[in-house]
């Protein structure tokens, strides 16, 4: 069960449901009698997983267990499959999403954290050792930042953004573990302390060009706030003014690691060179993904990885 919204968002990102209202209503069953009780259950779910199909989601039947788990009432599970079907994202509708094995807190007008962006947090536990000072910029949810974190074991953590529901959401999955959030615009969030100190910096910043908005699934367009997905003319804006800013944050042998596409990979690359850091571009087929990674220090990398040189 766990894993439905991650098969869900490895195959689109996010999940695609066709806007269209059902009129099926769901009723729990009134009694806790024996196998009436359970035949019950199982009506109930084909039922859900019959309006879901119909509405266009890929994985129904997941789908339908995943909201009668959520639902603590016939009234709600009714609000939810109704949600459900006219657009809303699943993770949106229960309150959470699966991230690097883990539930992670989500909730309405929250940027939901893809699959692909599973591979920034590997590769920033492969650079990052116990006790380092991470920072998890443009950080919705938090995820990617109490990812790192639960891996590590024993991180200085904190996660910032520049919309309020993104931080309060990512409260609840940062400061469990023992981080902090701040609302800001990017660096402008951070506590002046951090300056030179910061060993591993996460950028998963907007990079979708502003044109092309207009084509991402319904579900991101239309219920994930336009200020996580919309990156300017060619998408780079936001890494531009990351990039630029990263230098005096990072700590001696610290990284900047940013989420990008393949097609712009060359772009951010060139954005790093140009900030004083050397840039290395690293990906992964499985997972549709691609990062660049700069530091200003190539020992940062590891001996086995070199970084891009000659870029201006």
């Amino acid at each position: 069960m766990l894993h439905t919204l991650t098969k869900s968002r490895q195959i689109c990102e996010p999940l695609t449901c066709s806007c269209f209202q059902s009129d099926v209503q769901f009723t729990f069953p009134t009694t806790h009698q024996s196998s009436s009780a359970s035949m019950a259950n199982v009506t109930r779910r084909a039922s859900i997983a019959t309006a879901l199909r119909a509405a266009g989601c890929v994985f129904a039947e997941d789908e339908a267990r995943l909201l009668l788990d959520a639902a603590n009432h016939p009234d709600e599970l009714n609000r939810m499959v109704e949600q459900r079907v006219g657009g809303q994202p699943l993770e949106h509708i229960v309150g959470w999403t699966e991230f690097c094995g883990t539930r992670m807190s989500v909730g309405p007008g929250v940027f939901v954290p893809r699959r692909r962006t599973e591979f920034l947090v590997h590769q920033a536990t492969l650079i990052a050792k116990p006790g380092a000072v991470v920072v998890d910029l443009c950080c919705g949810s938090g995820a990617i930042g109490a990812a790192v974190s639960d891996v590590l074991g024993n991180c200085e953590l904190h996660a910032a953004d520049i919309d309020p529901a993104a931080v309060h959401c990512a409260r609840r999955n940062v400061e469990p573990r023992g981080g902090r959030v701040h609302q800001g615009d990017l660096f402008g969030a951070l506590p002046r302390q951090l300056l030179g100190r910061v060993d591993v910096l996460l950028a998963n910043a907007p990079y979708v060009p502003t044109d092309s908005i207009g084509m991402m699934p319904p579900e991101a367009r239309l219920h994930e706030p336009l200020v996580a997905l919309d990156g300017g003319a060619d998408g780079l804006a936001v890494q531009r003014r990351v990039a630029q800013g990263a230098a005096e944050w990072l700590a001696p042998g610290g990284s900047l690691l940013v989420e990008t596409s393949e097609t712009q990979a060359s772009g951010t690359a060139g954005i790093m060179a140009r900030a004083g850091l050397l840039p290395r571009v690293v990906s992964d087929d499985d997972l549709d993904a691609t990062l660049v990674l700069g530091s200003p220090d190539a020992s940062a990398f590891g001996p086995e990885s070199a970084p891009l040189r000659g870029l201006s």
